[in-house]
């Protein structure tokens, strides 16, 4: 081997442990939901979802979580946020992204999910917290066939999840019928340091 194969092959050796390091980095990455109950602190996981884990850093950077209400709770199912303020106005959002539900993480309890309509391609800012193991929302299990993409996994505060999914919904409107009586704020979404 000559010596400039020799460098070369020296210089993409490590330019590959700078990825590997790098993706092991993003893959750890915590955001925090500072709500009025109480924080949850979020690991997500970019190597198995790189393009959910991009899309909701950037909304959380953009402040879009901010002041934002859990709009659906469902206590034996999830609590879902990430669309509407207090008075039920709809935050605008970036361009739908692809759907990532077969990347080997499960609707267990305590993961996150990206929320979507029937088009499976149609996640934008919200999301939801499994609260209880949803085998049904996995894409090999689902009816449709494509399930809900898992991004991440409460590493503190479901006692805070909890509370949540234990308060008391009422329907608010057809659109809302799983509603909490007293609203449920995300006050602030942050990005953390990495671990």
């Amino acid at each position: 081997m000559n010596l400039f194969a020799a460098k070369s092959l020296k210089s993409l050796a490590a330019l590959s442990a700078g990825l590997l390091i790098s993706s092991a980095a993003l893959a750890q990455t915590i955001v925090k939901l500072a709500t009025t109950a109480g924080d949850i602190r979020i690991e997500l996981d970019a190597e198995k979802a790189p393009k959910s884990v991009a899309n909701f850093i950037a909304y959380v950077k953009a402040g879009h979580y901010n002041g934002l209400i859990f709009h659906r709770v469902i206590e034996n199912f999830m609590i879902q946020t990430g669309g509407y303020s207090a008075d039920l106005k709809q935050r605008p959002t970036k361009a739908p992204i692809p759907l990532e539900s077969r990347n080997g993480l499960n609707n267990v309890r305590g993961t996150i999910a990206m929320a979507r309509s029937s088009d499976p391609n149609s996640a934008t800012s919200q999301f939801f917290i499994n609260t209880v193991d949803n085998p049904f929302l996995d894409a090999e299990n689902a009816r449709d066939g494509n399930g809900y993409a898992v991004f991440g996994r409460v590493i503190e505060g479901m006692e805070v999840v909890d509370q949540i999914r234990a308060t008391p919904v009422a329907p608010k409107t057809e659109s809302f019928p799983h509603m909490p009586v007293t609203t449920i704020l995300i006050n602030k979404a942050t990005v953390e340091s990495k671990k």
